[in-house]
């Protein structure tokens, strides 16, 4: 569906042509047209969809008919992660570019100067607030913000904001809201725990269902299986062969992200790191950097695994299999967008074999296993369900009998 076949404002449509916006994707299809009726929604989709564009194009559309108050506050998006934050902001700037709509990204870990900023934003007056749920509290603890206005309440990635804990902070926040508002939960997922959260917070809602857990048909996913001390090696090799310029590496920790960084910067590679020790004005940097082409390859822990619209991917490497299957989606996903092509490239430890057959499970796909160089030496067979012990003894193990009633109880209950 083209754009210019909903019912959005010129000014708005404006925008999206300065963007070079003309195709709607099916989640924008079928949550714009809701979200203009005033209806609650709750909307599955994996990354990579268009979700963010899906709920800030028809609050846009409505705020730009300038029914609203315009010194209050009449949005309030709230986000896992304050990259994500920036992300939305830089998005809604562009898309309402033609009108006459402010917005401010509110979160924490940054300097005074971003705070005062924050401040002054909200003092002066904004629409749309795009907020982390620990720094929202903050703001509301001190009396800094008054959300009585708003008429809009969007979750996005709830189901992350949920994994990190805030699933109370969400719904003290809500509690300030008011009662009349139209509230968007967005998730990659639809997990019991959503649609507990859904419950409490919507009225009545319409949902949407896209396909998830699975990639994009025109991703080109392979791994090596490997020993845990092969991985440098091997991608020290990926990079030496051929020249890459739009490259993510996953890494589990931050010291394996700085040592995957300092073996690229020995090869004279444009690169950049991201993890927790980076200040926000560093991050920020990085991210800039990135996106504008002036580093390569950015080697991150999942910091950026979710919510980070970057565009022409290339490849996407996880030198670690992902510890939870979802993960590896919302990984890859920063490849191959906007119906493009992408290759992601996933190191397979032995330690780590059970879990991406979890993976290879969700995505109902076996993935292509590519030969080590032989410079490597000999790779580990890919055993992904590990051999069941044979019990050796005359009797039940001590505990068996306690545990095993436990387990069927558990299940008598469900």
């Amino acid at each position: 569906m083209n754009f210019n076949d909903l019912p959005l404002e010129a000014e708005l449509l404006d925008g999206l042509q300065a963007m070079n916006f003309k195709e709607a994707t099916p989640i924008q299809e079928k949550a714009i047209p809701l979200i203009l009726d005033k209806k609650d929604i709750i909307a599955c989709a994996q990354t990579g969809t268009g979700k963010t564009a899906a709920y800030l194009l028809p609050i846009l559309n409505i705020l730009c008919q300038r029914k609203h108050r315009e010194d209050k506050i009449n949005a309030l998006i709230m986000v896992p992660t304050r990259e994500l934050a920036l992300q939305i902001d830089q998005q809604l700037d562009a898309f309402a570019y033609f009108l006459p709509v402010t917005s401010v990204a509110v979160y924490g870990g940054g300097d005074g100067a971003i705070f005062s900023q924050q401040d002054r934003a909200m003092r002066q007056g904004v629409d749309v607030v795009i907020a982390t749920p620990g720094r929202l509290i903050s703001l509301l603890n001190m009396g800094k913000i008054d959300m009585s206005y708003v008429q809009f309440f969007v979750l996005d990635e709830a189901d992350r904001m949920l994994e990190m804990g805030f699933v109370d902070d969400i719904m003290r926040i809500a509690s300030y809201l008011p009662k009349q508002k139209q509230t968007l939960l967005f998730s990659a997922t639809m997990a019991p725990k959503i649609r507990e959260l859904a419950r409490k917070t919507l009225q009545d809602p319409e949902e949407i269902h896209l396909a998830t857990s699975k990639p994009a048909d025109k991703i080109d996913q392979s791994a090596y299986v490997c020993y845990e001390t092969q991985k440098l090696e091997l991608i020290k090799g990926i990079f030496a062969s051929q020249e890459l310029h739009r490259v993510i590496v996953f890494s589990s920790s931050k010291q394996k992200v700085k040592e995957i960084y300092h073996t690229f910067k020995r090869m004279h590679l444009k690169v950049a790191s991201m993890h927790s020790d980076l200040e926000q004005a560093e991050r920020e940097t990085v991210m800039r950097n990135f996106k504008n082409g002036h580093i390569h390859i950015l080697v991150a822990t999942d910091i950026v695994a979710r919510g980070i619209d970057i565009e022409d991917i290339q490849m996407v490497i996880n030198y670690d299999v992902p510890h939870d299957a979802e993960d590896y989606v919302h990984r890859i996903g920063r490849t191959a967008r906007a119906g493009g092509e992408g290759i992601a490239i996933t190191f397979i430890a032995e330690k780590e074999q059970y879990k991406f057959g979890a993976i290879e499970k969700l995505i109902e796909k076996e993935v292509k296993k590519l030969p080590l160089p032989e410079a490597l030496g000999e790779a580990p067979a890919y055993q992904p369900q590990p051999k069941k012990r044979p019990f050796k003894g005359k009797g039940p193990r001590k505990g068996y009998h306690k545990h095993r009633k436990k387990s069927t109880e558990r299940t008598e209950q469900k």
